[in-house]
């Protein structure tokens, strides 16, 4: 029976040295992190397992019921479930755990092998963390029976710290990125390739499913619920159900990322004319978000403030939004705290830290996030839009029902940031030749 641990390249090493930046940013401290469980779907069906993002982070290890321990003096030792195989009962009378049900499970000695640290059993836990000193810093809410042996009130702490430390990717992190985001290319060229098909009568449904079916053979799951919004669905901000017609004459707004197997996931846009070119409304909205999106890469810097590619994308669309007559007040007056009148058509925020999660870093601190500074290492999702609904009575009758939204996966190097999404046409006319030459 094989019980092999397959890790990418350089995994291991790289959670080693993750969990030393940890160590740094909390000495003389017990830290533990859980795996979790899969969630229940509906009575005894479960989700598929994926393990919480900071637990992969530090160990590598993508085994459900695990809980990793570091010790004070910096030692790690990892304990989990050991498998249910032909010696146990379970083997044949648990069909969630048994091995003759769901095959093969690594355990702690496999574990070990893989990852160059000691693991054992998950019953060894509780001496583990035995003692009220030194304190123990737990992500709690993740298993319950690590919930049942540490207090929680340092939880917030550990996890605004990983979350902190997190947001600045090492080189290994940067190359997972980029698979997930090359990964994702072919997605959307999969997509383009199947537009016919969708308008047939397959619709938005067949679109995700096509995209989805990449994500799963490229890696290891959608990164998030898939966005396929054709035609008046596209200024739905999160259209996941995904259950409409694709219209020949309609934009598609197609928001989709692939999960690598190392969990890490790229988070695209892009809005395609299904008929292979823009209508004179299509294409004056799109020019528009073209213009803020090139503004918010420009002020992608190392070194200046999180909010300077926002602000940027929010001047961008409120003098487009004003030369339409569209605001009711000056450029400056809506950009102003108490003003804001444009985002009533762009409700949502233009970017987000990417990685592990696709809103990654979320535990972060508001000085350390929004308020804080852009470094080197840190990887975004920079994605302006504008959303006009169908039924807003203040847009132009022209523009309603189409939104738009413009989304690339960036890195922020020494000297500026290298776009990882490049390899997908950005511009107007790009588009059009991409999909009317898939036809």
């Amino acid at each position: 029976m094989d019980r092999t641990v397959r890790l990418a390249d350089g995994a291991a090493q790289a959670a080693a040295a993750h969990r030393a930046r940890l160590r740094e940013a909390l000495p003389g401290a017990r830290v533990a992190v859980a795996s979790g469980w899969a969630p229940v779907r509906s009575n005894d069906t479960g989700y598929d397992f994926r393990p919480d993002s900071d637990f992969s982070w530090l160990t590598g290890c993508h085994a459900e019921g695990a809980v990793l321990v570091m010790s004070a003096d910096g030692d790690a030792e990892l304990f989990l479930p050991e498998p249910a195989g032909p010696a146990e009962t379970d083997y044949f009378a648990n069909a969630r755990d048994g091995e003759l049900w769901i095959g093969p499970v690594p355990g702690p000695e496999q574990w070990e092998q893989a990852l160059g640290m000691r693991c054992r059993p998950i019953e060894s836990l509780p001496t583990a963390l035995r003692g009220a000193l030194p304190r123990v810093y737990a992500a709690t809410g993740v298993d319950p029976l690590l919930d049942a042996l540490v207090s929680p009130e340092n939880s917030a702490a550990i996890r605004q710290t990983l979350a902190e430390l997190r947001r600045v990717k090492d080189d290994w992190e940067i190359g997972q990125l980029q698979s997930a985001v090359d990964a994702t290319v072919q997605g959307f060229e999969d997509v383009v390739t199947e537009l016919p098909a969708a308008v047939k009568g397959g619709g938005e449904r067949w679109l995700q499913g096509t995209f989805d079916r990449r994500a799963r053979a490229a890696g290891n799951a959608p990164g998030y619920a898939s966005i396929v919004a054709a035609g008046p669905h596209a200024p739905v901000l999160h259209w996941t159900r995904n259950n409409g017609p694709v219209d020949p004459d309609a934009l598609l707004l197609l928001d989709a990322g692939v999960e690598v197997d190392t969990l890490y996931t790229a988070d695209i846009t892009r809005t395609l004319p299904v008929a292979g070119r823009f209508t004179e409304a299509q294409r004056q909205i799109y020019d528009l978000v073209e213009q803020a999106t090139e503004a918010a890469l420009a002020a992608v810097q190392p070194g200046v403030p999180f909010r300077a590619f926002h602000e940027a994308t929010m001047l961008a669309l409120a003098m487009g939004l004003d030369g339409w007559g569209m605001l009711p007040v000056s450029v400056d007056e809506a950009l102003s705290p108490d003003g804001q009148q444009h985002r009533r058509y762009v409700v949502c925020g233009v970017g987000h830290f990417l990685g592990l999660d696709v809103h990654d870093c979320a535990n972060s601190s508001a000085a350390a996030y929004h308020y804080g500074t852009l470094e080197p290492g840190m990887t975004l999702a920079v994605e302006p839009g504008l959303y006009f609904h169908p039924n807003d009575e203040t847009v132009p009758p022209e523009l309603r029902g189409i939104g738009i939204r413009i989304e690339e996966n960036v890195l922020v190097t020494r000297d500026g940031n290298k776009v990882l999404s490049t390899a997908l046409p950005r511009s107007a006319r790009g588009l059009e030749e991409w999909v009317a030459g898939s036809r």
